[in-house]
């Protein structure tokens, strides 16, 4: 069979590679073509597009490149029509997704989601859309099958991806870890995780540098993302216990004391290493106030949105301050604190389903056929 995978970000790319190799093992002769990055790649797909073309973030960035998106949207038609899939995957990315949604329901494709857009935050009426443009959903958190059966749409639960991510990943020894980053094997590190985007990771790590000078005996690791270029840390690099990291956040994770991460995808990787958090976020002004007023949870981590309740702390916006986040992360440093944290990361694992999300999607797929 033909499998037509859309992904556009790096989160997208690493569990769009899983579902790679599971659709291979329940279909031998599976010929992949894809939208995504270098792990579906390499898992065997043949790559369309690589999400570093499309990566923008919030209204302002995607008004500014609204010509290229519209481009892209226009290629990965032609692109689809060329290829005739037997099933179309959407891997989140709505905003794009959708779209092509929409015309390839017209057009008698099969079409599937997996993981699912969030449409609980915010423009609850795209469930119409959802509803009327693809023929089987693939939801990753507990509330959303229940989410969706009240809009009348049957979905399947398949338990959190990050689970078999994290499982299958390859963590190097801490001794290994600290001598191939010049690291103090005597100081506790401070994983700082700032996100995948320039502009985001800007903000971000101006703010989580001003506090370590106040953190003499910790040892600070930026992360970085598979999305950039290590040469644009460079910049950051300049206090002398400042290091960082290329492509082993989760090794990073595993020897962490405590993090400080942006809000999306890493605050429940970091959730699922156990590590205590600080979830901070800081968008462009003006996209800031349109999201507020569009959004309806009470959280944006997905800690705190699966727990329904504050687990780790969110600094958002005006309150993410220098003097905030050092009150936070000594907080986080405290045995009593992290504690009750980790006793609520083990509650939040249960909620999860258990690994075998991409066996689950693939397999379903496959039978569907």
């Amino acid at each position: 069979m033909k499998y037509y995978i859309i992904a556009g970000e790096a989160s997208g790319d690493l569990h769009g590679s899983n579902l790679i190799k599971a659709l291979k093992k329940y279909d031998e002769a599976a010929d992949i073509r894809c939208w995504g990055g270098d792990l579906m790649q390499e898992a065997g797909g043949t790559l369309a597009k690589h999400y570093k073309e499309m990566a923008f973030m919030g209204f302002l960035e995607v008004l500014k490149n609204i010509s290229t998106i519209f481009k892209n949207i226009a290629y990965c038609k032609a692109d689809i029509d060329k290829f005739k899939p037997d099933a179309i995957i959407f891997i989140d990315f709505s905003g794009f997704n959708l779209r092509i949604a929409k015309w390839a329901k017209e057009r008698k494709y099969k079409t599937n989601y997996y993981i699912s857009p969030q449409v609980w935050a915010s423009r609850e009426g795209r469930v119409k859309k959802i509803k009327k443009y693809i023929d089987a959903m693939y939801v990753i958190l507990p509330f959303e099958k229940a989410f969706y059966a009240k809009h009348g749409f049957e979905v399947s639960f398949v338990g959190h991806p990050l689970l078999d991510a994290i499982s299958n990943a390859k963590v190097e020894a801490f001794d290994t870890f600290c001598h191939a980053h010049q690291l103090n094997g005597n100081q506790p590190i401070i994983a700082l995780l700032p996100g995948s985007r320039k502009q985001e990771v800007e903000k971000m790590l101006n703010v989580m540098l001003s506090i370590v000078p106040d953190f003499p005996n910790h040892q600070f690791v930026i992360a970085g993302a598979p999305s950039l270029e290590d040469h644009f840390y460079q910049r950051f690099l300049v206090k002398k216990n400042v290091r960082f990291v290329s492509k082993q956040t989760y090794s990073l994770l595993s020897h962490s004391h405590a993090a400080l991460v942006t809000s999306g995808t890493a605050t429940l990787e970091t959730a699922l290493f156990k590590v205590p958090q600080v979830v901070c976020y800081k968008g462009n002004w003006i996209s800031y106030q349109i999201a507020k007023r569009i959004i309806t949870l009470n959280y944006i981590s997905l800690v705190n949105l699966i727990m329904d309740k504050e687990v780790v702390k969110e600094l958002i916006q005006g309150d993410l301050t220098t003097k905030n986040l050092k009150k936070e992360l000594s907080q986080i440093l405290e045995v009593q604190k992290r504690e009750e944290i980790r006793q609520d990361y083990d509650a939040l694992i249960k909620k999860l389903g258990g690994t075998g999300a991409s066996e689950k999607v693939a397999q379903l797929i496959v039978q569907n056929m």
